[in-house]
């Protein structure tokens, strides 16, 4: 685990935890990343940060990210 960036104010977000299913990982953190278009507050999916990475946003507030293992 990275040393958390404090430009994204992630200094104080709760230890996010991962699961690694076969070949797939799973990493479930807080969201405190500003957005600058409406989020649809239930669930939001879009591109992950790397290529193969997909971010599913859960009720304005739980990030959810699926990837490949590496």
């Amino acid at each position: 685990m990275t040393t958390l960036n404090s430009s994204f104010g992630m200094e104080h977000a709760p230890t996010p935890f991962m699961v690694r299913i076969g070949r797939r990982e799973i990493l479930v953190t807080r969201d405190f990343r500003k957005r600058f278009y409406a989020v649809n507050p239930v669930i939001e999916c879009d591109t992950g940060v790397e290529a193969g990475h997909v971010e599913i946003l859960l009720l304005r507030r739980w990030l959810v990210i699926l990837s490949k293992a590496n």
